[in-house]
């Protein structure tokens, strides 16, 4: 079943290539022709091409000391660099911040157990997450979408559960997924054309949506074909491996929870959100959970819920709930779907379907509704282990009832270049027009000499990629195509929230503190990119658990880009030197003078009980 591998050519270089490459353009161009091969095991080929004398034009290492020999000459070379071993086997999916056993020891009520609780200092594991013995490269997409190698995920428990709901079958080495579910039996294309019929799908005015309780997210792996973008989300584990089977398959999906804290978005994000039997208790806690998603939800977005307790009373049997416990709950969604001032658009079958308001002239009696308390609109995005709020999140005023309050997104993918309303109103701080297409002139060319760096970034080989400090989603923007997808991180302690001009523009992310364990699994992502993060978390927090954690969250023989000061570069590389990581030290890509480097490294394929390949 695996994909047959590709050929690359890369054999010809110009001079500004060779410049900027560094002996690196061999080493990705080796890797290119087994690292999609899906059975990751080419290290030794590298190194046995390499003995040979492949065809490519090696630089010799950076001089630092022409330029930087200050900070340079503070490093002593000597020195051995610290070596961290493998975890213990039974550490191959964990996930630090959601694990299972310290989950059980928080209260159960409100899904506090299965919010956010990371480890303390000394609990911190200071070793490498080793792979699943005979744990291959996924496929690329779109195959990933129906097919996961079952070595990467070796879980049967949903084949059993869900076998009559069509989630997941298991057949021979590998997992395939029908595109069923709960509420679509007859696929998540034709449960997304019914939705199509009510919500604008089609002509880019829907572009991010947001899966609550998503299992193996079949719902955002099909909207991908209709160039929307869906951030999906489960807890660790309800469903065995759902949120890990979503990722293996190339969807973006995080562990998380409606629980007590407010989700990691920022307010007015999504186009869409949606609910397919996902067992949140909309009505409970005054509606806590929709107010919620309210905040999330930008004007003139819409909410899908589908199954209980929509058509109660045609389905109330079959469910096998009591049909005035059914209507109660129903009535608590419409009550509250109601303060929100959200318009039902449609009910049929078990879909129901509102859509926000695009401002609040329409909603002008809900101010003096005793039921409707209002936020402050200043914490709209403050977020990070907030409580979540009892109260309404307001609208940024309008000053005419057909204005969209907050102003008006283009149409997908002119968004994506187009000014954000946020940075056009002048409400990020320190963003102005001017800064924000400066940013994307600087990131087209930094993604442009990425790719002479690494000519894999755009073949598909790399689908799921994280950059860990997102700025103004530059990075994300210039490498936008259908092969790919870049979860966009916010760090907390960032000097600037531009969180949410990134969703302006069509592309998803979410708030994290890198002193922590990100809430996804082991394994996760095939590219990481971290710009300026170890100057931003240098006196934060340990460098080194950072790139702990990204060693725990990259698969086995993905690549990693840094860019930041030499100085701290150096740091990174000595850590790093320990980790099973080949990396090498790159020009900027406006030559040797700039302080600011590129550190470029690749993870060695290595499983649970077995050396890396790469020492064979």
């Amino acid at each position: 079943m695996a994909p047959k591998p590709n050929s690359a050519d890369g054999r010809t270089r110009s001079s500004i290539q060779i410049f900027i490459v560094v002996g690196l353009c061999c080493f990705f161009y080796i890797l290119g022709a087994w690292q999609r091969s899906g059975f990751g095991k080419g290290d030794s080929i590298a190194l046995e091409m390499t003995k040979r004398g492949a065809d490519c034009n090696i630089v010799p290492t950076l001089n630092f000391e022409t330029h930087h020999g200050g900070e340079v000459g503070s490093v002593d070379g000597s020195e051995k660099p610290k070596s961290f071993e493998p975890c213990d086997p039974r550490y191959v999916d964990y996930t630090p911040c959601q694990d299972q056993r310290r989950a059980m020891t928080f209260p159960r009520n409100n899904m506090i157990y299965r919010e956010r609780h990371c480890p303390k200092e000394d609990e911190k594991l200071h070793c490498l997450i080793p792979a699943p013995k005979g744990y291959v490269t996924p496929f690329p997409w779109p195959k990933s979408r129906d097919y996961v190698p079952f070595a990467n995920a070796p879980y049967k428990a949903l084949t059993v559960e869900k076998a009559i709901q069509n989630w997941i079958q298991y057949e021979g080495n590998v997992f395939r997924f029908p595109g069923g579910g709960t509420q679509f039996p007859q696929g998540a294309d034709k449960y997304i054309d019914q939705l199509a019929s009510v919500i604008p799908i089609t002509n880019g005015t829907v572009r991010t949506a947001l899966d609550t309780g998503c299992g193996v997210a079949s719902w955002g792996a099909y909207l991908w074909s209709r160039n929307v973008l869906a951030m999906s989300f489960a807890p660790r584990d309800s469903h065995e491996a759902q949120v890990q089977f979503a990722l293996e398959r190339g969807v973006p999906a995080v562990i998380g929870v409606l629980g007590t804290i407010k989700m990691p978005y920022p307010s007015r994000a999504f186009d869409m959100a949606h609910c397919s039997r996902c067992l949140i208790p909309w009505g409970a806690n005054d509606g806590m959970y929709l107010k919620e998603v309210d905040r999330v939800l930008r004007p003139g977005g819409y909410w899908v819920l589908s199954g209980p307790p929509i058509n109660w009373r045609t389905n109330y049997k079959a469910w096998q709930r009591p049909k005035e416990e059914l209507e109660e709950e129903q009535q608590k969604i419409e009550d509250t779907a109601k303060l929100l001032c959200w318009e039902k658009k449609h009910e049929k079958g078990e879909i129901a379907i509102w859509q926000k308001r695009v401002n609040d002239k329409s909603c002008g009696g809900r101010q003096d509704d005793s039921q409707a308390s209002f936020c402050n609109a200043e914490e709209a995005n403050d977020v990070w282990y907030k409580k979540m709020d009892q109260c309404i999140t307001p609208y940024p005023d309008v000053s005419s009832s057909d204005e969209v309050a907050g102003g008006e997104l283009k149409p997908f993918p002119e968004r994506l270049l187009a000014v954000p309303p946020r940075v056009a109103s002048g409400s990020v701080p320190g963003v102005s027009v001017e800064t924000y297409q400066e940013d994307n002139h600087n990131w087209k060319k930094h993604v442009a000499a990425y790719k002479k760096i690494n000519r894999l970034i755009d073949t598909g080989r790399y689908r799921n990629i994280l950059d860990m400090n997102a700025g103004l989603g530059g990075f994300a923007a210039a490498l936008d195509s259908p092969k790919l997808w870049v979860m966009n991180v916010m760090p907390t302690i960032a000097e600037k929230d531009t969180l949410g001009v990134i969703f302006e523009r069509g592309l998803i992310g979410i708030y994290h503190d890198w002193c922590e364990a990100f809430s996804t699994y082991p394994r996760t992502y095939d590219l990481i990119h971290a710009n300026g993060l170890f100057s931003l978390y240098k006196d934060k927090c340990n460098l080194e658990d950072i790139l702990l954690e990204m060693d725990r969250i990259l698969r086995p023989e993905g690549a990693v880009i840094f860019r930041d000061e030499v100085d701290v570069l150096i740091k990174v590389k000595k850590i790093t030197a320990g980790m099973r990581w080949d990396t090498k030290m790159v020009d900027h890509e406006d030559g040797p003078l700039v302080p600011e480097k590129i550190l470029v490294a690749v993870k060695q394929y290595w499983v649970v009980g077995g050396n890396t390949t790469s020492s064979e």
